[in-house]
């Protein structure tokens, strides 16, 4: 029984190393932004996924009074807005996503400011299980250690499943498309034979003819 006990506990430190891989769906990016134009970050995200992001301007620390506003704007794949502030040194947005596909976080200097640098905006991206407050679940459901901790791997798990799922009906439709465009091309290549045999045909009549003409034949 010691032994078990024993072994069990030797498990909790890797048990909490694989919640933290498979947790470790968001992270923090820096982009530079450009003096002019749009820096855009995208990810490829399914339906039905929350989606929370933190940005701001990092200073610079050799001149920390040449800080700039930007601007940041959110779309969905189809285009539609989901966020958008103008002037601003750091914002927040969350959303959940109602469509898949690629959702777009442009950047870029706000035109009041005439910037002849660039400026670096960090972004803490989080998606899924990542983005969701486990201290309010700890709270409600009232738990702590081990029991939290298993929590976090059943949401990992069910996470990556979600996306496994995702990703099989992506190779589905893809294979579909695939298919269509095969058999497309197999007809376009039986016509061009076609076209082929009936032109090589036609060019044979007409050069016997021109030769009986001719009186060559």
């Amino acid at each position: 029984m010691a032994t078990r006990v024993k072994a069990r506990s030797e498990l909790i430190p890797y048990l909490v190393f694989i919640i933290y891989v498979i947790t470790s769906f968001g992270g923090a990016v820096w982009l530079e932004v450009p003096s002019t134009g749009t820096k855009c970050v995208s990810e490829d995200i399914k339906q039905n996924v929350v989606v929370i992001a933190d940005f701001s301007v990092v200073n610079d620390d050799s001149n920390p009074h040449n800080t700039f506003n930007i601007a940041a704007r959110v779309t969905s794949p189809y285009g539609n807005n989901l966020y958008h502030q103008e002037n601003v040194t750091h914002g927040q947005f969350a959303f959940t996503t109602t469509e898949a596909g690629n959702y777009l976080a442009c950047f870029w200097i706000d035109e009041s400011h005439k910037a002849t640098t660039g400026v670096s905006v960090s972004l803490d991206w989080r998606t899924g299980i990542a983005a969701k407050d486990w201290e309010s679940v700890a709270r409600k459901e009232k738990l702590e250690g081990v029991e939290l901790e298993l929590r976090k791997l059943e949401g990992a798990i069910d996470a990556i499943h979600q996306n496994l799922i995702y990703l099989k009906s992506r190779e589905a439709d893809m294979r579909e498309v695939s298919e269509i465009t095969n058999g497309r091309v197999a007809w376009y290549s039986i016509m061009s034979i076609g076209v082929c045999i009936a032109v090589s045909v036609m060019q044979v009549f007409h050069l016997k003819r021109y030769f009986r003409k001719k009186k060559l034949i």
